[in-house]
């Protein structure tokens, strides 16, 4: 099994992926593992060329690549045999704002990268500006080796001073650290959902994504 998934990523050498154990997780022991994978931005936005109009549609762009890959998978999967469920990307409750299993958590304990103070997986290759995704499989892979630290410089808050809500509290992160503990995400939710009326949608906002000097240039 292992070989046909990766021969799906081969099609696609741009993109990240990782498998991890989820012992950790509710979905724990139905499914064993979590295949993540991070699909980078076209365009890898900086402050350059950020409009947030373009950044919307990076996202579209590199969730239509994700759809394709997870349709992939899930024709592998179920040709083996396989016991599998894709996880929804959003939370369900605009109050507590938690989604059912976390891609973020998911993709450190992979080792694709560690949470940056804009509260996001900061990856070596393309910092920040990359999608998420992951699939909870009933069967062992080899994991990656999780990140544990941040390895954001102590000194660094650009994307801390460029959120226009302060809603970031630039403190470091580290696995044990909680969400609230690095950003107000009710705020930075508020202030999103205020698109709404005009646009249909929320902000995309990726200003502490397009400032971050990870995987600029690539």
């Amino acid at each position: 099994m292992l070989g046909q998934l990766t021969e799906i990523f081969s099609r696609y050498p741009q993109v990240l992926f990782g498998f991890t154990s989820i012992d950790y997780s509710t979905f724990f022991p139905e499914y064993c593992s979590a295949l993540v994978f991070a699909v980078p931005y076209g365009g890898q936005l900086t402050l350059r060329n950020y409009t947030e109009a373009g950044f919307e549609q990076g996202i579209v762009e590199a969730r239509a690549v994700l759809e394709e890959i997870v349709a992939q998978l899930e024709q592998a999967l179920t040709e083996s045999g396989i016991n599998y469920f894709i996880p929804p990307v959003a939370q369900s409750s605009e109050t507590e704002l938690v989604a059912p299993f976390s891609f973020k958590y998911a993709a450190v304990n992979a080792g694709l990268g560690w949470i940056g103070k804009n509260d996001v997986v900061i990856t070596e290759k393309y910092g920040p500006r990359v999608r998420l995704s992951a699939i909870l499989i009933d069967a062992e892979f080899p994991y990656g080796e999780r990140v544990e630290q941040s390895r954001c410089p102590e000194e660094c808050r650009l994307c801390v001073d460029i959120c226009p809500h302060g809603a970031l509290t630039g403190r470091q992160w580290d696995i044990h650290s909680q969400r609230r503990e690095l950003i107000d995400y009710q705020l930075c939710n508020q202030k999103r959902s205020l698109f709404i009326k005009s646009h249909g949608r929320k902000n995309a906002c990726g200003l502490c994504l397009a400032v971050c000097p990870f995987g600029q240039g690539k």
